[in-house]
């Protein structure tokens, strides 16, 4: 445990070992393992065309996953700087050559097609051209729970006129966020930890390390910078009676489930 005294020898600064990075890969890592699981149920050949659309961050997680056995990945998103994402640590390391592009032409040029842009991501129109041996596509809603993303959210329809033999959902729940972004996640596990750690006996305050990671990744486009600033401890607190941060982090992270649905 990660622990110093504080404002005085009775009070102490306790800090997890686990870092944000951590969290947006553990998070990552339940949705590229899923999807892998159902690409393995499908029997395909390691050659087979897969096409991944949309890079933050389950897209790179699930690259990265699937590149440890398959050899014909590719990769798309509109920003090209989202390409240095595949080079570093985010989502697992890179085992194999993959193409990337900002080509969405080629969307249409493999066998397995799955897409994780979300909200205003790959609209119904685009979705109706696809004719693929298996869909798949994430549900950028998690629990249901806001009826204006719910209303918002059209993965059905995108779904339903795709034209394959196989489609699923990658459904990611467990924390009560509105949606199953990676970055909503690690916030709400971070929320969830500022209320639990306020109702601790002998805690004074507690306090997360997290900004607004968008901005630098979508408008600075500073891949490096975004790196290092998640690469700090997740989660501080002052307290006269230290306990483990960690596992209560291990906690929210376990509540987090993705499935094929």
């Amino acid at each position: 445990m990660n622990i110093d005294t504080g404002i005085t020898s009775e009070i102490f600064t306790i800090k997890s070992e686990t870092k944000l990075f951590d969290i947006f890969n553990e998070i990552i890592l339940k949705k590229s393992e899923a999807v892998f699981n159902y690409i393995e149920s499908l029997d395909i050949d390691t050659n087979t065309g897969i096409i991944v659309i949309g890079t933050y961050f389950t897209g790179v997680g699930i690259v990265k996953r699937l590149s440890e056995k398959y050899e014909n990945i590719t990769l798309i998103d509109i920003y090209p700087h989202l390409e240095g994402l595949l080079y570093t640590e985010l989502g697992g390391i890179l085992k194999g050559e993959i193409e990337f592009s900002s080509d969405l032409d080629l969307i249409y040029s493999g066998d397995i097609v799955i897409d994780t842009t979300g909200f205003g991501g790959i609209n119904v129109e685009q979705s109706s051209k696809f004719d693929v041996e298996a869909f798949i596509i994430e549900d950028p809603v998690a629990e249901d729970n806001d009826n204006l993303l719910k209303e918002k959210n059209n993965i059905h329809e995108r779904l339903k006129v795709v034209n394959s033999p196989n489609k699923a959902i990658i459904k990611t729940t467990g924390i009560d966020t509105k949606t199953s972004g990676t970055m909503t996640l690690t916030i709400g596990i971070l929320t969830n930890l500022l209320n639990k750690c306020r109702q601790k006996e002998g805690v004074l305050y507690s306090a997360c390390e997290m900004g607004f990671f968008e901005e630098v990744i979508f408008k600075e486009k500073n891949i490096e910078k975004f790196i290092e600033l998640t690469n700090v401890n997740a989660f501080k607190v002052s307290t006269i009676n230290p306990f483990n941060l960690d596992e209560l982090i291990e906690e929210e992270l376990n509540k987090i489930n993705s499935k094929m649905i």
